[in-house]
């Protein structure tokens, strides 16, 4: 069984976790390199413009394998420098690699996203969720704290407060909680949360694709940049940006009121 389902459609790069026997956990390495391998094909094959990111099954992704941690098992088992470097080559190479990803990246979150599976949603750069997603940054439950970087993650979705409420006490929330605390952008029914996504994923990708790009990194960037370093990363991207055949394209179809062709060039 693959541990991923992966699928290209009209510039939209569908990856569905597809461990729904185990909740789509994530210590497993199979699983984290063929995400990694995924967020590269995202970054290097120019016909991608968007990716969506869902589970299979009932799960959006329970985090890590807590019978495996149990056991002992895989990433948990051994002296602490081991675990520790087990951390390294593993689960932190997730938020390594969707941070990296320059399209954006829509969480569609069709049930429980626990622990790891929490923070990756807090990942991407937008979250659609089911009526039935719920939430829970469980780690303290467990005896451990967010081991992915979940404790870099929450506070700039959430705030500090919302985020110190869900890492101290580990409390799931529903999805209309989550909704109000802003740590997704809309709920949907079961039914449509696929469909809404694909449309979202089809609104930004019917866009010029190296503008979407750059607009992205300049809102990563807007979290560290003091405004006078922001102005200058504005003022090169915008320069490439005017010299750019879509940038014309663009012009030229809101003039002509028609939809812009755009090649990414």
């Amino acid at each position: 069984m693959s541990e991923l389902i992966t699928a290209l459609e009209a510039h939209v790069f569908s990856v569905t976790l597809n461990r729904p026997d185990i909740h789509n956990a994530m210590s497993h390495q199979a699983m984290i390199e063929e995400l990694v391998a995924a967020c590269h094909e995202a970054n290097h094959n120019p016909e991608i413009r968007v990716m969506i990111l869902t589970g299979a099954g009932e799960s959006f992704c329970a985090g890590g394998n807590i019978k495996d941690m149990r056991d002992r098992n895989g990433m948990f088992g051994g002296p602490a420098a081991e675990i520790e470097q087990a951390y390294r080559d593993g689960i932190q190479r997730i938020p390594l690699a969707l941070w990296q990803v320059e399209v954006p990246v829509i969480a569609a979150v069709n049930g429980a996203a626990v622990g790891a599976g929490c923070d990756m949603s807090m990942m991407c750069d937008i979250r659609i969720a089911s009526s039935r997603a719920r939430f829970a940054e469980s780690f303290v439950k467990l005896g451990i704290i967010p081991g992915d970087g979940g404790a870099w993650f929450l506070p700039r979705v959430v705030g500090a407060a919302r985020a110190a409420q869900m890492s101290l006490t580990g409390e799931m929330i529903d999805a209309r909680t989550a909704l109000e605390w802003g740590l997704v952008n809309e709920l949907c029914s079961p039914e449509d949360l696929m469909p809404r996504a694909r449309e979202l994923a089809e609104q930004i990708a019917a866009n010029p694709p190296l503008a979407v790009r750059e607009t992205k990194r300049l809102l990563r960037a807007s979290s560290t940049l003091p405004l006078e370093d922001m102005l200058v990363e504005c003022a090169t991207a915008q320069s490439r940006l005017h010299h750019t055949d879509d940038h014309h394209e663009a012009l030229a179809a809101f003039i002509e009121k028609r939809r812009g062709q755009y090649r990414g060039q």
